[in-house]
């Protein structure tokens, strides 16, 4: 038995946080009343929208929901949309709505408890179903539904009894509500019924709302309404009915009393979620559908349109055919499709904007569901899966959805701290720390939204979490967001001060630091030390740390003590009997050799390291080569991404491009590849797959990864452009470390057009093709190249 989120247990345990181990957290509440938003007058201008056009030329069915319902979000609340002529069904999902709580006690063999009822699973809120029983797809015909990348916005249209019948389905962050209108030409009408219900056993419900409550104290609820013109709308019973109406409107809210707040046990008591669900609800009803639309559209594209890109001309053949049969053809025919390329990678950005703002992070699942019993509790995975969910945010334009990853940590980062000072130690944990000292703070390979974690120990995880904090400043260049990680940075830094050992390797005489007992994820001896996994890692966070005390004036001393560490940390060596980089810090691969996890290539991606480009020993790069050569060209969606950015980076296009189109094969029975709606399929055993969203964003970052790689004072245009996208193409809003933002033309493989902007200014070195030049850009200014090609 687990204690009850608020139970003395867990004030015990933040008793002692400190005020810098608080200071951090972020002020949002994931669902709260706010004030009323700016009403744009007019659209905004989208320009041609056919690039980001999806098209289907069926809807989902609804025992697949999860592979053929279309995804829409507000950055908090989602649903994905199944587009049935005759039953619209929508499954709606808040990101906070998770059971479970701190999971504060260990198992027999010092690791969390890992299960639905103790660690916790994300879960579905909601089903909202709009029924039209005259309306069944065997009675229509011209069915055809779109989802516009570019304005965040699904339609569905088709003909019955000459009638033109269209609904669209967006949902508003400025109104926090999800909008289905439904509208006709030709003389229609909507006759049918409205129910949203709870998946959870709720009890008491009206027609218009439903609320509850889990085991933890977490409440929730939900609320709809509906109007129409020319007919008739009102409850009854446990629906809403409507009759004759030549148009009809649903407005749907809902979530939880979720805050990130351990001081309040991660809840704001004060927060009523069925009565702010119900005026959210009433507050949109009170406007036009298309002033809702409009206001929807300008939140949305105030990111979305940060970023255009082109990487080629497809053929009057291929924008025939609909997304499906367009994946389907990409496959069998191996004819590049780069419009349709293009748009995978937009599709990702769209996924990452309607997933990732103002609440929770994005977990396994991002913010879709079709059922409670997600894989994995679609959880918070820290040794590839949540960093891999945050790459593609800042390469691609979206550095506000990135914030969402950054309030989570500090946010989780008191309960982590106490949970480490208090149980890491334990004696049945075979990953505690030989040194008998502990200090700051670190995760389980699992955790949750209550400060909790699950399944065993990853020691090494906080060195990657705070690796992927530090990188978003290297992008932005915000000493404030800089100033809110320094306690997360600080603290991974003193755990690893207590717990790495000194040691003489063989065959040396000089006394290193290595990691203690671990496990390189997932992957060979559960007791290794000294895994080149966390050696990167930690030897990346050190330099980080140094960096950051320096850039915001602080802790000079321990900044001094922490670079006298990282002067002795073992880095991995080549293998002299199999030409690889050691993963283990052993001669022998201790592994599976074509295993999907790259865990000892951190230092190549993302980490760096490791650099072809001389500044790194040929031995070591030759090393790296060899070790991602043999894990091979064929995995799981998200083990292809992360290949294929290790290949941008060592410059090696088309195996890159390999593997991006690998991950666009349409998934069929179960197995790995993008699904009908473009969701990526991990198959977990034969027959059976399950959608995983990392590869959704992993798969983008390595795209934009071919087209620039950055590091503060570089970046290389063009390192890894495939023959595919060589001919022609553009992006525009492209950013780069150091506060850069590139916009490029290229012809011919080479850059015509290169335009650096800056909001800060700075200087930085532009290579292309061993060609290279030092260039400044001013604050707030812009500078043209010239000189890369024609």
């Amino acid at each position: 038995m687990h204690p009850h989120p608020a139970d003395p247990g867990r004030r015990t345990l933040l008793a002692g946080l400190t005020a810098a181990a608080l200071a951090g957290l972020p002020a949002f509440t994931a669902f709260t009343a706010s004030a009323a938003p700016a009403r744009p007058a007019a659209a905004p201008r989208t320009g041609d929208t056919s690039r980001h056009l999806l098209w289907w030329r069926a809807p989902a069915d609804d025992h697949s929901m999860i592979e053929q319902g279309l995804p829409v979000g507000n950055g908090r609340l989602g649903a994905l949309a199944g587009n049935d002529p005759g039953r619209e069904l929508l499954l709606i999902t808040d990101a906070t709505l998770w059971t479970g709580g701190l999971n504060d006690t260990l198992d027999a063999d010092g690791q969390f408890p890992y299960g639905r009822d103790d660690f916790g699973s994300f879960t579905l809120l909601a089903r909202l179903t709009v029924d039209i029983p005259d309306h069944d797809l065997s009675a229509v015909h011209g069915y055809r539904r779109t989802l516009d990348l570019s304005q965040a916005l699904l339609t569905t249209t088709y003909v019955r009894s000459a009638v033109t019948y269209r609904r669209q389905i967006f949902a508003s962050r400025p109104d926090d509500v999800i909008v289905l209108h439904f509208t006709q030409s030709g003389g229609g009408a909507y006759t049918g019924s409205v129910t949203l219900e709870g998946t959870h056993g709720e009890k008491g419900g009206t027609a218009e709302s439903f609320g509850g409550s889990f085991p933890g104290g977490l409440r929730y609820a939900a609320a709809v309404g509906a109007h129409g013109t020319g007919g008739r709308v009102r409850a009854r019973g446990a629906r809403i009915d409507f009759s004759g109406c030549t148009d009809l409107t649903v407005v749907v809210s809902g979530g939880t009393d979720y805050a990130p707040d351990p001081r309040t046990q991660y809840r704001d008591p004060s927060l009523d979620p069925g009565k702010l669900a119900r005026a959210k609800v009433r507050a949109a009803a009170a406007h036009p559908v298309a002033t809702l639309l409009r206001t929807h559209v300008a939140d949305y594209r105030a990111l979305y349109g940060r970023l255009d890109l082109s990487l080629g001309t497809s053929t009057a053949g291929q924008r025939s055919l609909d997304t499906w049969e367009r994946l389907a053809a990409r496959a069998r025919d191996r004819t590049p499709d780069p419009e349709l390329e293009a748009a995978y990678l937009q599709f990702g950005r769209y996924l990452m904007i309607s997933g990732s703002r103002g609440s929770l992070p994005l977990n396994l699942q991002g913010l879709w569901l079709d059922g409670n019993d997600p894989d994995w509790m679609g959880d918070y995975h820290t040794d590839i899966n949540l960093q891999m969910n945050y790459w593609m945010a800042d390469r691609a334009g979206l550095s506000p959805c990135f914030e969402a990853l950054t309030d989570y940590c500090l946010a989780q980062l008191p309960s982590w701290t106490a949970l480490t000072r208090a149980l890491f130690d334990d004696p049945r944990n075979r990953y505690r720390n030989s040194t008998g000292r502990n200090a700051g703070w670190t995760v389980a390979v699992s955790t949750n939204p209550h400060g909790g974690m699950g399944w065993w120990w990853h020691p090494a995880g906080n060195a990657w979490l705070a690796n992927t904090l530090f990188e978003h400043y290297e992008f932005t260049g915000s000493r404030a967001h800089l100033a809110r990680i320094y306690p997360l940075l600080k603290g991974a830094c003193e755990f690893w001060e207590a717990r790495l050992l000194p040691m003489t390797p063989p065959g040396e005489s000089r006394e290193v630091l290595v990691a203690d007992s671990d496990w390189s994820p997932e992957h060979g001896p559960l007791d290794a030390r000294g895994i080149t996994y966390a050696q990167e890692l930690v030897w990346e966070l050190f330099g980080h740390y140094r960096t950051a005390a320096k850039e915001l004036g602080r802790d000079a001393g321990y900044a001094d003590t922490v670079a006298a560490l990282r002067d002795r940390l073992y880095l991995p060596r080549v293998s002299p009997k199999t030409g690889w980089l050691e993963e283990w810090m052993s001669p022998d691969n201790l592994g599976e050799t074509t295993h999907r996890h790259l865990s000892p290539l951190v230092g190549l991606f993302p980490g760096d390291r490791i650099r072809p480009d001389g500044s790194t020993p040929k031995e070591t790069v030759d090393g790296a080569t060899a070790l991602l050569t043999a894990r091979g060209m064929d995995s799981f969606g998200w083990a292809n991404a992360w290949r294929a950015l290790c290949w941008a980076r060592l410059k090696h296009a088309e195996k890159a491009y390999e593997l991006v189109t690998a991950n666009l094969r349409p998934s069929t029975g179960g197995g790995n590849g993008t699904a009908f709606n473009l969701f990526d399929i991990y198959q977990v055993e034969p027959g059976r797959g399950i959608f995983q969203i990392d590869a959704n964003f992993g798969t983008p970052a390595a795209m934009t990864e071919m087209l620039l790689y950055s590091r503060p004072g570089r970046l290389e245009l063009l390192p890894a452009l495939p023959g595919a996208w060589a001919a022609a193409g553009h992006v525009t809003g492209l950013p780069a470390r150091g506060g850069f933002t590139v916009d490029l033309r290229w012809r011919d493989g080479t850059p015509t057009s290169v335009r650096l902007r800056s909001t800060g200014g700075g200087t930085t070195t532009v290579a292309h093709d061993g060609t290279s030049r030092t260039v400044t850009v001013p604050p707030g200014g812009s500078v043209t190249l010239k000189g890369f090609g024609r």
